[in-house]
């Protein structure tokens, strides 16, 4: 990191903290039940200032790594393989294009994060479900989940980026575990899913090593009792709902690399997107059985994007651009929502998840 990078990146840290200090610990410091209109409320927060951001790197990307010249421009196409011809001798014009790029390649990379937690919203949901956990404490237990989603992103994507940049072939086994996720998801979207509460690894390793309260105690995650710290069942679920999220991020953060190589990028529409998970899941409890043909697309766009990252060379010499990606991204989502709302689901095949 340079000077430049560390004062963005700091930044955009001290931003995102503060809307989360003002979310929980200003507005939503009670625990209660999230209304289907406080969930859309929310959600229009969060994507509108995903918007916001995309506007902004659209002309002050650059500013991310300081760029000053054409020449750090041409530096860093050739790092993070930016699919852009520069116009040499031609500062403004090529500062342009490299923004404009920057700008398509968060925004695509947004998309698709976003449109891939919808399925790790599904397991948050059984994850609940399957833990008899109160509607009410929802939002508590996934507001300490997305801070935790934080970190382990953060060490996710850079060292991914690393092992990129010293290793090229990376992106090959990427490809290959995107194709294996999207072919299971394919095969397995109507399948109804189940989660064993006593057999799933968290409980059984913190059951082994930690002292356990055998029951929820309001919505404290610890208690201490005869002088003894003990967890409560409702920390257990986060650290189920965690874990979920390791696995989620290893099919979600090689996708977005398929789309930018810069890290920072890849970084910033990932946390994006996660911060608007948890207003996501409240829609998606309202709404589940609407868009039942998502999983399906969803599969597809996995598909599409492993391709991709086997493909990259020869897309970039026909000319496939960041831009042609994102017409792809929004198509397949398109029409698995509208797919799901012209053939609307039978009542047997209703998810359930009572």
């Amino acid at each position: 990191m340079n000077y430049n990078e560390i004062l963005f990146f700091s930044g955009f840290l001290l931003f995102i903290f503060l809307i989360l200090y003002i979310d929980l610990g200003l507005i939503g410091r009670k625990s209660h039940t999230v209304s289907l209109k406080e969930a859309s409320l929310w959600s229009f927060v969060w994507i509108s200032l995903s918007v916001l951001f995309w506007i902004a790197l659209r002309y002050y990307g650059h500013l991310i790594h300081g760029i000053e010249n054409i020449e750090d421009i041409q530096q860093k196409v050739i790092q993070n393989a930016h699919p852009i011809t520069l116009i040499p001798g031609n500062f403004a014009e090529s500062l342009n294009i490299y923004n404009n790029n920057l700008s398509l390649e968060y925004i695509t990379g947004y998309l698709i994060e976003y449109a891939l937690s919808i399925d790790n919203v599904f397991v948050m949901v059984m994850i609940f479900y399957s833990f008899s956990v109160k509607e009410k404490l929802y939002k508590r237990v996934l507001f300490w989940g997305i801070l935790g989603a934080i970190v382990m992103r953060f060490l996710f994507i850079f060292l991914s980026a690393a092992l990129i940049q010293r290793f090229s072939w990376t992106l090959y086994i990427f490809g290959g575990l995107l194709l294996f996720t999207a072919i299971k998801m394919f095969l397995n979207r109507n399948k109804e899913e189940k989660i064993d509460t006593e057999k799933h690894p968290v409980v059984r390793f913190a059951s082994k090593y930690f002292n356990v309260f055998p029951r929820y105690v309001g919505q404290n995650f610890f208690i201490r009792r005869k002088k003894v710290l003990q967890m409560t069942p409702l920390f257990l679920v986060l650290l189920v709902i965690e874990f979920s999220d390791v696995i989620f991020a290893v099919d979600s953060v090689p996708a977005i690399f398929s789309i930018t190589k810069d890290p920072y990028i890849v970084f910033f529409s990932n946390i994006f997107a996660i911060l608007g998970l948890r207003s996501l899941f409240f829609l998606v409890v309202h709404v589940i059985n609407l868009f039942h043909y998502l999983k399906t697309g969803l599969s597809f766009l996995l598909a599409f994007i492993g391709a991709k990252m086997f493909l990259h060379s020869w897309l970039k010499e026909i000319g496939f651009t960041t831009e042609h990606s994102l017409y792809v991204v929004l198509g397949i989502l398109v029409i698995s929502i509208l797919a799901s709302v012209i053939f609307p689901p039978k009542k047997s095949e209703e998810i359930n998840l009572g």
